[in-house]
């Protein structure tokens, strides 16, 4: 009987870390699977956002030399090699110099692979795969969520940004075939290919079956989640570089006495400035709190009235921040602070479900923003989040998005 096509998935973060990467590779695999692939993955231990229920349901031991840990995902094998979330800059570095040897002897020791993927961030793993691809005499696909080193808002005559540049053509153009998830992205980088048919359209997508509208709220702690009639604004995830957390202070700030609070939910390197602004501005319906579990977001997610996301000018043109499919299939609309022409710009424009401010001055944004709150209703934001939940019931749930990969590879493999 001929054996099973396989599939290696190298990425930095899966199961059971409980960050957004995870969740959308998670989906990928099981999609692959479902399909009649051999899955295996090479990641990484959990330490960015660790949760118990995760870990206990997929229990980690430790492997030939403790060199990694070994899981099931799904009866998917999963190696894990050991990573911590160190505060030192260079514990990190060191860190992650390791998962990158490490990873690669692992990988190299997988046997009958056909395909690896791997997902951005980081570039460096994608040159990886090329090698192991070339040794393995298999196709690479390389993932573009982050371009880099675009993103990194370097010089580019700095001699990190050359390097990274040229790591970057090469990674594209080594591969066999590399996807993106937005037609600006496309259009970024497609004149750096050699090959210009190596580069498909693939978006991000949600999981339907978890986030939809119409969840109740009866799970959630009332000392956290405050039942009242103020419209609710509200934020989850990394709370870091990517994001501009100027407009929201300076927002809860020219808000206070209007019938508004702000929820900011998540942990990163920028939640500590965030407090501190709290506490010096009296900020007191700005709530700041840690991650919540998963299985809680669709009501968390039901409790609000509008989601913020504000991304700073230097990264707004290189991310595209996955929650919005999220928040989309939960139904209810955004507010947006980003350059115009921008991915998330470009993509929420035409659907409706959003307020977009392209001002990158402070004042003007937080006074339009604020101007603007004051004539909204919660019936006109549940109007305007009915418009992002269908769009994303027609192109962008689970089922219709990871068939776009299975084909992909099919074609490949063929």
């Amino acid at each position: 009987m001929e054996r099973k096509k396989k599939i290696l998935i190298h990425s930095l973060i899966f199961s059971p870390d409980g960050v957004s990467t995870a969740y959308l590779y998670n989906d990928i695999a099981l999609a692959f699977k479902c399909v009649g692939y051999d899955v295996v993955v090479l990641s990484t231990t959990p330490h960015f956002n660790v949760v118990k229920e995760q870990l206990e349901k997929q229990p980690m031991k430790w492997g030939v030399g403790g060199l990694y840990k070994k899981s099931l995902f799904y009866d998917i094998p999963v190696y894990h090699i050991p990573q911590k979330k160190f505060k030192s800059t260079l514990l990190r570095l060191i860190g992650f110099v390791y998962w990158h040897i490490v990873s690669f002897f692992v990988g190299l020791f997988i046997r009958n692979v056909d395909v690896i993927v791997s997902p951005s961030p980081p570039l460096t793993i994608g040159r990886l795969n090329n090698w192991l691809g070339k040794l393995k005499g298999c196709k690479v696909v390389y993932n573009v969520q982050e371009i880099y080193p675009d993103i990194l808002n370097k010089s580019e005559t700095s001699l990190v940004y050359r390097c990274l540049r040229g790591m970057e053509k090469r990674v594209y153009n080594k591969s066999t075939a590399v996807t993106t998830i937005d037609q600006v992205f496309y259009d970024t980088i497609v004149d750096r290919f050699e090959d210009r048919s190596k580069l498909h359209i693939i978006p991000n997508f949600v999981d339907t079956d978890l986030y939809h509208s119409g969840v109740s709220t009866d799970a959630l702690d009332k000392n956290l989640f405050p039942e009242n009639d103020n419209i609710k604004l509200m934020y989850a995830g990394n709370i870091g570089l990517a994001q501009d957390w100027y407009p929201l202070v300076r927002l809860a700030e020219k808000t206070k006495d209007m019938p508004v609070e702000y929820f900011l939910i998540g942990m990163g390197i920028k939640k500590q400035w965030v407090e501190d602004q709290k506490v010096a501005l009296g900020l007191d319906k700005l709530h700041i709190l840690d991650y919540q579990p998963r299985q809680l977001m669709p009501a968390i997610l039901a409790y609000s009235d509008l989601q913020y996301i504000f991304m700073t000018p230097e990264m707004e043109g290189m991310g595209f921040p996955s929650k919005v499919y999220t928040i989309m299939a939960c139904g209810r609309p955004l507010l947006v602070c980003s350059g115009d022409k921008t991915p998330i710009v470009n993509f929420l424009k035409p659907v409706g479900c959003a307020k977009l401010v392209t001002n990158h001055d402070l004042e003007q944004k937080t006074d339009e923003i604020a101007e603007w709150l004051k004539g909204m209703t919660r019936d006109e934001l549940r109007e305007m989040g009915a418009l992002g939940e269908e769009t994303i019931k027609a192109q962008y749930t689970k089922e219709i998005v990871t068939k776009q990969y299975v084909n992909l590879i099919d074609s490949l493999l063929k």
